[in-house]
């Protein structure tokens, strides 16, 4: 399999098409209480974001944000069903880290949720230790907010 990480803006097609994908699975997962989190999924021009592409097809994404100081969010982390269990959601947060780490940034926050243990797995696997939920996810039990120092 040929793997190409290619760094992009949000507004990316690529990047769209994944999204598009990661939303309709967002809400089959948590029907209940996804309408409660599309508003902190949306992301801004400015920033960051990437695809993975196996043989030219892509399959995988992931983005972060400054929230200001040293610290970023990292977001819509994605990948495509048929291209699960590959390590490919390793090579995307790797990647995510590397960029964050080249703007300055020391220390990532992220949430999931109750209904993500591969994702859980994956970053308790990277690194990522639990912390109080924050922000706009405080009251929100289904969240699970964890948290990395480089």
């Amino acid at each position: 399999m040929n793997i190409h990480i290619k760094r992009v803006t949000p507004n990316d097609p690529e990047f769209v098409s994944l999204i598009d994908l990661l939303n309709l699975e967002l809400w089959e997962r948590n029907p209940g209480r996804q309408q409660e989190y599309v508003a902190h999924n949306i992301l801004a021009p400015d920033n960051r974001a990437l695809v993975l592409t196996a043989n030219n097809v892509p399959v995988a994404s992931g983005a972060f944000r400054n929230l200001g100081g040293n610290t970023a969010e990292i977001k819509r982390m994605f990948v495509k069903k048929e291209y699960r269990g590959k390590g490919i959601s390793k090579l995307v947060l790797l990647e995510l880290e590397t960029w964050a780490k080249e703007e300055g940034i020391t220390s990532t926050l992220l949430e999931t949720g109750l209904n993500h243990p591969e994702a859980i797995g994956l970053y308790k696997k990277s690194g990522y230790q639990r912390i109080k939920n924050y922000g706009p996810y405080s009251d929100m039990p289904e969240s699970i907010c964890m948290g990395k120092e480089f």
